[in-house]
């Protein structure tokens, strides 16, 4: 009996279309020269020695990884503070951030997260469904007053990102806790914190504490800056049994591989080399910025950044598209952000020693200020 379908081939669920592929960041110029990258927020120092000695032992390929990163998990536990019953690693934090949306949304539902996020967010609501509603910014960053005013009864998810990309603002912790307290119960707050080792330490436990206290409350982290190991695509995170629960239903059942769980174990038992990462940034992205400020009166400016990499204004007579092929003539590519809403700005990553001092003279260069 043939059954009659409407369709002449495998059509996709009608919100899959406002789902767009990747783009990645330019990596050559117009002319075909390797450009170094200051476009993807990747560490300037590399990895950690013990991570990469770590990734040259020998292991058996024909091998399935262990499915939980028993170790691994142990390890980030240790190392934070936590329980690694309370701990699920993932594909990179994308992988962990889609199944909590997945967990709990779907057509009808809401996704809230400020106006500039992470650009991965939308796109977890679109893959389930999910509304995504993009809450006001205040001076480009978070608001929570503005996130929280863009909570209505179909919400079922906020997303934060904490410090913030592309922007780098960063909300303290009581301003964390505020936008707990005014979310209903029954709303999950992601804190997303792909750059939070480039915060002062000082501020780096109060959303896992908030996690460990309410059951819904996620944080999630990653080794793909601070630790330098995006390659490997390690991620995790935490929050209440009832959420890893959740999450572990949904992950990849061998997700993280045997080299990224080796990398990522060495990695954690190196935090002199994150340490480094993080002072070599603080000092890096001070320089670019004061340089920046100094080209104010050409229109030029940069958000505050706790994070590693500026998102720089171009508001005068020198354009965003104009430094953009000046950086590139000069061999470096950075992340113009049209896209999202932001033509007039681009998102330099803090680079090297070498890196920063090529970046503010071409700056200034193209502003017409003399060395």
């Amino acid at each position: 009996m043939t059954i009659a379908r409407p369709n002449p081939r495998p059509t996709a669920k009608p919100w899959i279309a406002e789902i767009h592929a990747y783009v990645p960041g330019k990596s050559k110029s117009a002319s075909g020269k390797p450009l170094v990258k200051l476009s993807a927020n990747e560490n300037p120092l590399g990895s950690s020695p013990a991570a990469l000695a770590a990734l040259a032992e020998a292991h058996v390929a024909a091998d399935y990884p262990d499915p939980d990163a028993k170790a691994l998990r142990e390890a980030i536990a240790d190392v934070h503070g936590l329980d690694p019953a309370l701990i699920v690693c993932g594909t990179g934090s994308g992988e962990l951030l889609h199944c909590a949306v997945q967990a709990l949304c779907g057509p009808g539902d809401e996704v809230v997260c400020s106006r500039y996020s992470f650009s991965l967010y939308p796109l977890l609501a679109h893959k389930v469904g999910a509304t995504p509603v993009f809450a006001e910014p205040e001076g480009y960053g978070a608001s929570v007053d503005n996130l929280l005013a863009a909570v209505t009864e179909r919400t079922n998810v906020v997303l934060l990102d904490n410090p913030n990309n592309p922007v780098g603002t960063f909300l303290l912790p009581s301003e964390i806790v505020r936008l707990h307290a005014g979310l209903p119960s029954d709303v999950l707050l992601v804190v997303d914190e792909a750059y939070g080792e480039y915060v002062d330490p000082a501020f780096q436990t109060q959303a896992f504490e908030l996690a460990a206290a309410h059951e819904n409350v996620l944080v999630s982290r990653t080794f793909s800056k601070a630790y330098g190991l995006a390659s490997e695509r390690v991620g995790w995170v935490t929050g209440s049994a009832h959420l890893i629960d959740l999450v572990n239903r949904l992950r990849g059942a061998f997700n993280v591989s045997v080299s990224g769980q080796k990398a990522a174990l060495a990695a954690l038992g190196d935090q002199n080399f994150v340490e480094r990462s993080r002072n070599h940034n603080a000092t890096e992205r001070a320089r670019l910025a004061d340089a920046i400020a100094m080209l104010g009166n050409h229109g030029v400016s940069a958000s505050p950044s706790e994070a590693n990499f500026l998102l720089v204004h171009f508001e005068g007579a020198v354009t965003a598209a104009q430094a953009l092929a000046a950086l590139s003539d000069a061999g470096y590519a950075v992340r113009h952000l049209p896209s999202q809403g932001l033509p007039d700005a681009l998102r330099i990553t803090i680079g090297t020693t070498e890196a920063t001092t090529d970046v503010i003279a071409t700056l200034r260069a193209l502003c017409g200020e003399a060395e």
